[in-house]
């Protein structure tokens, strides 16, 4: 799905030496030097360089500047072939006479290498230069080596029985009757050959290349003599066919190398037309033709796709000359046309995308253009929409697009312009299959060849407008000056003499006239209209400078400006042909940006070079105002990038893609995110579709289209919807996507949907699409897991406005609960009652964390009690039946919670039919209901909760039984201790409550909690047991007070004291043990010993200066030096083994940098080998067997510090 766009041509003009009646008779290239060469009808030879945009000038007309070469020939004799030998750096030159001549053009050396009978008829070397195959006047065929060693000579023709030599020896003049074409590897050549008695009939003969045998032939058809070219791919050959006798125009047949007729299609043309050259691009996919008309001349160029030949370009010449053209050997889309008095014309074609930025492809093929809008259907070419059929073949088109105007300009090339109107794009439907003809416009001026047509505004046009030597004839309205010459940039207005009706296609009564015309002095490469400034372009030149034109109307008549400034100083590194100009947000303004791809792949922005490897590219905008917010960018490598614009604006688009470039050395667990692997090679960018569609479009060389979703798109068309509150077209996005439904409730946190939940439910307004919502909400944020790479937050600003909207009367709690409650009130709010509500309803229940299955069966539960009262009431029908409600829940929730929330209703019959529906065995729930049936209601609903584990409510129940149950109320008090408080508020008897406090005492001491126990014990009195439970937990001092409280006698509390004191010291507290024995012991020896044990030495010696004893005072003096000299030894050994661990870890620590530097020098040149390509079980790491020993990503110095340590260890066991 792309056209064939003529980006510049250079006319130049060959000058003769010898008379006005020379004539070129062929041509041919030195791609090494860059030079042309030329054979005339006077034997002399032309040699210049090739034309091109560096070394010509685009004035047109210019005088190509040659060397004639004179050869010397016999009056009679003529050239007849010609062609240039790359590995002789010379011209091989073919006589009527039969002469070889071997012409070196820079020492102008003339060598005759031979001479074959009957004259030479045609000259065709092998594509790799090693041989050399020539046909005679005589019929036979040689192949000769480039040591002109004859290999073979054999008969290409069966002549009939009263043949004539004579006939072979006419001079000849510039058609090849005997061409020959080679395949593109050498291995077989291709000979056209006439039928004897038949001279209309041809047949094609395939010759083996070593052996000279004849391959293959087809069947006598009558095929142009000169017209024959082997596809270089070798696919096939093609030739044409004249159907005159038949009353049809040619057609041009292809063969296979078998000889078989494989495919045909007609020219379109006259029946008087002639297809005088037939020639192959390098690529095979072009194949240009010479077509000689009643009244022109033509060069028509088709491409193949989808099984059908597309007329992409026609370029029309004066029919008073004869026109040759050959294809540059070295690049694919340069054509050169040269006509017999030596004007000569360098094209330059590109590729193009058919796609145009509303997403409607026009693709060209010949007079018409296949209409089909794609974000309407998906089709490829050659099927479309409609048709429009236009009065000649079109070489360009411009589209122009509005709210509500859709115009399109085409270029014919018979030099005229159209310009038709185009409804709306909601009106195309009805235009399917239609056919509309358009007639061209009036104009009083000619226009030369219009390039690089685009629409200033909806009635201004400006192209680069190109004058010729072929435009200097046959102009009947204009006299031809030799000033219009060259390129123009011209402004054309288009007027309407008839009324637009909104739903058709306005073909006719269009007038156009030249507003301006502004002489260029470089090349034209491109031009592309300013979205950002109404009437402005942006006009490129040969060499990367890129201008601003602005239209006549757009400047004030006072102002001296001229229509064309160069732009910033913007210019590219080289010509780019391919230019987009996007409209971007730069702070509060809107600025135009510039993206150029040249034919090396070099994408540049702003001048600048952002990828060194793009094959295609588009721009995409997520809304209706035209902002670019992504560019699309595929890369040779068959990588597709997403890149924000942001990220281009801020210059970290190459930092984060990673120079768009596939790092193969990354580790299979690094998944990039950043780009999708093209599943085809070579497949192209063609377009995309913008908005909420986020497509972009993919074209296969095989023709195919494919239209894929990017997730970073999907994502970024979503929450661009939700900031703009399209709730419903959100959910519609994320279903066809199968995007994670949280998304529409974390894209800027699931407290700013809330308040939206309402505003959610009443767009949306589909039960199914709420309840498949509702199902899949989860409680973590998509946008910080799951989506975490492809979506950009909102702005700071939208989320503070979204916060501040609506939130003072919610409660948040997860964000399950919370959502979902907000979608069931506003489903009971927007939605009317029916029975698809109440499921969605129960849903939102069900679907709760943790899940409201109580309040969903009592909902159930008021259902099924209106079908058993037999209720006529009209709520009745708004309701499902409680079974189907009930199934609904199973369905949605584990049959057995909702078995076990029944019974928390303490509704046996409702836990039965739930049992019923949940399909489980009668013989496992109805004892169960039978023996909870038979029991009172409060022991009934003791034992449901204790079932259901609802300790507290089972307590309550117990305790409203009565006291006959009190024993079994304590029992669950000391099986379920968190229910003591609850206990104590539920019981009011002093005797009750102190048992109660007891038993929870007891607890507490079982659970090692003495202190909590032994306040427990003193809220009752308890004072023994408050004792044991500090003297338990070791709090002397709390133990000595509650002896207090007990009244104990002296020698008791003496007693208890020396007990606790040796608690204490086995417990390792001296100190407090000292205290003890001081205090209430009075043993002061005693006191000074466990201090010294405790090593607190002050107090030690405080305690012997009070008492005033000298032998306490040196035994604690002695203690102390002693043990300072235990400390002092400790200290030393230490440092001797810190010495050893830190020499073996500077040694071990040399030894692995040594060892991971050569790894990494081993590493580096395994960096570009791919993944995949390396087994996953070998290792280059042999080299440390000696020290890896297990260790897995840990800090080297204690990893080796830690073996060190186990190794001594080990010696010292």
């Amino acid at each position: 799905m792309k056209n064939l766009k003529l980006s510049s041509q250079i006319s130049v003009s060959l000058e003769l030496q010898f008379g006005s009646e020379e004539r070129v008779l062929f041509s041919t290239i030195d791609i090494e030097r860059n030079r042309i060469f030329f054979a005339s009808s006077a034997n002399v030879v032309y040699s210049a360089q090739f034309p091109s945009s560096q070394n010509a000038n685009v004035q047109s007309g210019t005088v190509l500047r040659a060397e004639a070469h004179p050869l010397g020939l016999e009056v009679d004799d003529v050239i007849t072939s010609f062609d240039y030998l790359m590995e002789k750096e010379a011209l091989i030159i073919g006589t009527s006479s039969g002469l070889l001549l071997l012409h070196e053009v820079d020492s102008n050396a003339i060598e005759v290498v031979g001479r074959v009978d009957g004259g030479v008829k045609c000259i065709s070397p092998s594509p790799d230069g090693d041989l050399l195959a020539i046909t005679t006047g005589l019929g036979q065929l040689l192949v000769m080596t480039h040591d002109w060693d004859v290999l073979f000579e054999t008969a290409y023709e069966d002549h009939r029985e009263d043949f004539d030599v004579s006939e072979s020896l006419r001079p000849a003049d510039d058609k090849c009757e005997s061409p020959i074409s080679w395949r593109g590897d050498g291995k077989y050549f291709a000979t056209l050959s006439s039928v004897p008695n038949s001279p209309l009939l041809r047949k094609i003969k395939v010759w083996e290349r070593d052996s000279g045998s004849l391959h293959s032939s087809s069947e006598p058809k009558a095929l142009i003599a000169e017209a024959l070219d082997w596809m270089p791919s070798g696919a096939k050959i093609a030739s044409v066919h004249d159907r005159r006798n038949e009353g049809k125009c040619p057609s041009i047949v292809f063969f296979e190398r078998n000889g078989l007729e494989r495919s045909s299609f007609s020219i379109s043309e006259s029946v008087s037309a002639a297809v005088e050259v037939l020639r192959w691009n390098c690529h095979s996919d072009l194949l240009a033709a010479v077509v000689r008309c009643e009244r022109y001349n033509s060069l028509k160029v088709w491409s193949f796709s989808n099984n059908h030949w597309y007329l992409k370009q026609e370029i029309r010449y004066s029919r008073q000359e004869r026109l040759r053209l050959m294809w540059d050997p070295a690049k694919p889309l340069q054509v050169v046309c040269w006509t017999s008095s030596g004007q000569i014309t360098v094209y330059n074609f590109i590729w193009v995308t058919a796609v145009i930025e509303n997403s409607v492809a026009l693709v060209i093929d010949d007079a018409n253009i296949l209409v089909t809008p794609l974000s309407v259907a998906l089709i490829p070419p050659p099927m479309f929409l409609f048709k429009l059929i236009f009065p000649t073949a079109v070489r360009e088109l411009a589209f122009y697009s509005s709210d509500s105007k859709n115009l399109l300009a085409t270029f014919l090339s018979d030099g005229r312009l159209c310009v038709l109107e185009l409804p709306v794009l909601s009106f195309w439907e009805d235009l399917e299959g239609k056919e509309f003809s358009v007639e061209a416009s009036y104009s009083e001026t000619e226009l030369g060849s219009l390039l690089h047509l685009q629409w200033l505004d909806s009635h201004t046009l400006l192209g680069a407008s190109h004058f010729g030597f072929n435009h200097k004839k046959d102009f009947p309205r204009t006299a031809f000056k030799d000033k219009d010459l060259g390129y123009h940039l011209v402004e054309i207005e288009t007027l309407c003499s008839e009324n637009h009706v909104p739903d058709s296609v306005t073909c006719s009564g269009w007038n156009i006239y030249i507003l301006s015309k502004v002489i260029v002095e470089k090349l034209v490469i491109s031009i592309a209209s300013n979205p950002v400034k109404k009437g402005s372009a942006f006009v490129q030149f040969n060499g990367g400078d890129v201008f601003e034109y602005v239209s006549q109307a757009s400047i004030p008549q006072s102002a001296s400006s001229s229509h064309l400034e160069r732009y910033n100083d913007v210019s590219m590194s080289s010509s780019c042909p391919w230019i987009t100009v996007a409209s971007v947000n730069r702070g509060v303004k809107l600025k135009p940006l510039l993206f150029g791809l040249n034919e090396h792949g070099v994408l540049h922005v702003e001048g600048g070079i952002l990828c060194s490897n793009c094959s295609s590219f588009s721009v995409y905008c997520n809304s209706s105002d035209q902002v670019i917010t992504h560019l699309i960018l595929a890369t040779k490598q068959d990588l597709l990038y997403i890149v924000d614009i942001s990220d281009i604006l801020d210059g970290n688009a190459e930092v984060k893609y990673e120079n768009f470039l596939h790092n193969a050395s990354k580790r299979r667990g690094e998944e990039n995110k950043n780009f999708i692997n093209m599943w085809e090679r070579g497949a192209k960018i063609i377009g995309v579709l913008h908005g909420d569609e986020a497509a972009v479009i993919l074209q296969t060389i095989r023709g195919n289209l494919e239209c894929i979703y990017p997730r970073k798109l999907v994502l970024t068309s979503i929450i661009n919807a939700l900031v703009q509150r399209r709730f419903n077209d959100a959910l519609l996005m994320v279903r066809r996507h199968r995007i994670d439904f949280n998304i529409l409730v974390d894209y800027c946190g699931w407290q700013a949907f809330l308040p939206f939940a309402s505003e959610f439910v009443r767009q949306v307004d589909n039960l199914s699409h709420i309840t498949e919502f509702v199902c899949a909400i989860k409680n973590e944020n998509a946008t910080e897991n799951m989506y975490k790479n492809y979506v950009s937050l909102p702005s700071a600003k939208d989320v503070k406005d979204v916060n501040a909207r609506g939130q003072e009367d919610l409660n948040y709690g997860n964000k399950i609960s919370s959502v979902l409650l907000a979608i069931r009130r506003a489903l009971e709010e927007q939605m009317p009652e029916s029975p698809a509500r109440e499921l969605c309803v129960l849903t939102t229940l069900a679907r709760s964390d943790p899940p409201a299955l109580e309040e969903a069966l009592a909902r159930v539960k008021i259902t099924r009690e209106m079908e058993l009262v037999g209720s006529n009431d009209q709520r009745r029908s708004s309701y499902p039946s409680a079974e189907e409600a009930l199934k609904h829940l199973l369905w949605l929730s584990d049959p057995d919670s909702v078995f076990e929330a029944a019974l928390g209703l303490y509704d046996l019959n409702l836990a039965a039919i739930v049992a019923l529906n949940a399909q489980r065995d009668p013989k496992e729930f109805l004892p169960i209901l039978q023996e909870l049936e038979r029991m009172p209601v409060l022991i009934m609903q003791y034992k449901i909760d204790l079932r259901l584990r609802r300790y507290e409510k089972a307590l309550k129940h117990i305790v409203s039984a009565g006291e006959v149950y009190y024993a079994e109320c304590m029992t669950l008090l000391k099986d379920q201790p968190q229910l003591f408080p609850l206990g104590l508020q539920l019981f009011t008897d002093p005797c009750k409550r102190k048992q109660i406090y007891e038993a929870w005492g007891d607890n507490l001491m079982d659970e090692k909690c003495f202190e909590e126990a032994a306040a427990t014990f003193l809220c009752c009195c308890s004072l023994e047991k408050a004792l044991r439970a500090y003297r338990a937990g070791g709090f002397w001092g709390r133990v000595l007070t509650v002896a207090g409280l007990l009244k104990l006698g002296k020698e008791e509390v003496l007693n208890l004291a020396h007990e606790l004191c040796e608690e204490l010291q086995a417990l390792g507290k001296p100190g407090d043990a000292a205290k003890i024995a001081l205090e209430y012991c009075g043993d002061v020896n005693a006191a000074i010993g466990l201090l010294i044990s405790a090593r607190e030495w002050e107090e030690a010696l405080r305690i012997a200066f009070v008492h005033r004893r000298d032998d306490l005072i040196a035994e604690v003096k002695n203690a102390s030096v002693e043990c300072a000299g235990a400390l002092v030894n400790e200290y030393e050994e230490g440092l001797e083994k810190i010495g050893k661990y830190l020499a073996r870890y500077l040694a071990v620590r040399q030894r692995r940098l040594l060892l991971a530097a050569k790894l990494r020098l081993e590493e580096h040149s395994l960096n570009d080998i791919d993944d995949d390509t390396v087994s996953e079980t070998s290792s280059n790491l042999s080299g440390m067997s000696a020290y890896t020993i297990g260790y897995v990503e840990v800090e080297e110095g204690f990893c080796y510090l830690f073996q060190f340590k186990c190794s001594e260890q080990g010696k010292g066991n």
